[in-house]
């Protein structure tokens, strides 16, 4: 290929590949970061298994598809409802049942093919699902802009406002790799705004004696959750996140289809759509072992790679070496758990905006007609019941949110007749 600079089994020179690697760690970094931050769970954990997972998943696929894997951001609602119930525990077992999911798909399509997958998840269903995991994470998102102790702060909201700008510009306006990483440039902005409008005012945002006291080399807080609390099961954690991955499934094709068109491969061929659900799989299950947030492939990524014309799996598998060290260093740590909540926010509201539009994207890309009186229906049920947070809750067993949302979704999809026009 003409405009290729590296193709997928090329590898840079040492110094350029360090610098490529580094470019992709940006890439994701911040959206990486920001979901254990919004859960709870140590960001230095989240890193190790991204990394982990990124070559656990390149391992699979035989180092033949340049993914990345990073935090996911569909699990965060039910990720936020366990840790007040059960704790990291019932994540772990939600994340390795996920994953599990995967690997079973993964063996059905490897036997009987992919066809069933469309049957089972139209758009219809998709769209309306991805639009609830981000519409669902909506107060959340404005809460952190606007609450201190839960009283309204003005600092709070000037600080939230200006990150949340910041990424806008950086996302319109960026020419090249600033264009990319947007998130991470709306951190920083908002970070250096917090730290001068602290100063100004007199009043502490940012709490910079934990990263004084952090140190340099300092172990993850990995709990080894199934191992170290015990074998007791979760039945709620379970019925909540696995249905989930049904709906990272489709992200994970949209993901690949991508990469087909860019490297001129048909990745569900070679290495075949089996190996990639299972990449995607055993890289979740890391992830639930670790005690950290179930990750999925990232399209940030992806869009660094169509930038720089650079496919080559020793860049991706570089990035994910890379943020496996950072892991370890203690004042990255640190200094990620110091952003404040509105610079958090300010990011969120973006983010999750853009989640919610995918889904939006995904019914007006596939032309589903609204008229008809099945799609109105399933596409009106979803989105009350997911935003609503509706609940099956049962002496104990809660089945909420996106879950509920989603097995509702994919029963009337199959149930309804369509409409006659």
């Amino acid at each position: 290929m003409k405009d290729v600079l590296y193709d997928v089994n090329e590898m840079p020179k040492a110094g350029v590949l360090v610098g490529l690697s580094f470019q992709h760690l940006f890439a994701m970094f911040g959206a990486t970061v920001l979901v254990p931050i919004l859960v709870g769970i140590d960001p230095a954990v989240a890193l190790l298994s991204s990394g982990l997972g990124t070559l656990a998943h390149l391992s699979v696929t035989k180092f033949k598809i340049p993914a990345y894997m990073g935090s996911s951001f569909a699990y965060i609602a039910a990720m936020q409802m366990l840790m007040k119930t059960d704790g990291i525990p019932a994540v772990a077992q939600g994340a390795v049942t996920g994953g599990l999911v995967y690997l079973i798909v993964g063996l059905i399509v490897r036997a009987v093919g992919n066809d069933w997958i469309d049957r089972i998840l139209p758009p219809i269903v998709v769209g309306p699902i991805v639009m609830v995991i981000g519409l669902s994470l909506a107060t959340t998102a404005v809460d952190s802009i606007m609450l201190k102790n839960g009283h309204y702060n003005l600092l709070y909201f000037f600080i939230g406002m200006v990150t949340l700008l910041a990424v806008i510009f950086f996302n319109i306006y960026g020419k090249g790799i600033v264009g990319i990483i947007p998130i991470l440039l709306g951190l920083i902005v908002g970070y250096i705004f917090a730290i001068g409008i602290g100063l100004v005012t007199g009043q502490q945002i940012i709490d910079f004696q934990s990263v004084a006291q952090a140190k340099w080399f300092s172990l993850p807080s990995v709990e080894l959750p199934l191992v170290n609390y015990g074998l007791k099961l979760y039945p709620s954690a379970i019925l909540t996140m696995a249905p989930i991955a049904f709906v990272t499934m489709t992200e994970h094709f949209g993901h690949i289809m991508v990469l087909n068109s860019l490297t001129k491969r048909d990745y569900f061929k070679d290495p075949g759509l089996d190996r990639t659900l299972t990449g995607d799989g055993l890289a979740q299950i890391v992830a639930g072992f670790l005690g950290a947030p179930p990750v999925t492939s990232y399209g940030e990524n992806i869009g660094v790679m169509a930038l720089n014309k650079i496919y080559s799996v020793y860049v991706i598998a570089g990035a994910a070496v890379i943020a496996l060290l950072l892991s370890f260093v203690g004042k990255v740590s640190a200094l990620i758990q110091s952003i404040p909540s509105p610079v958090l926010g300010g990011i969120s509201v973006a983010l999750f905006g853009v989640i919610a539009s995918s889904g939006l994207k995904i019914l007006v890309e596939s032309q589903v007609d609204m008229d008809d009186k099945k799609n109105l229906l399933i596409a009106s049920v979803i989105l009350v019941s997911g935003i609503g947070g509706l609940m099956l809750q049962i002496q104990g067993l809660q089945i909420s949110g996106v879950a509920f949302s989603t097995l509702l979704g994919i029963i009337l999809y199959q149930i309804l007749p369509h409409s006659a026009n």
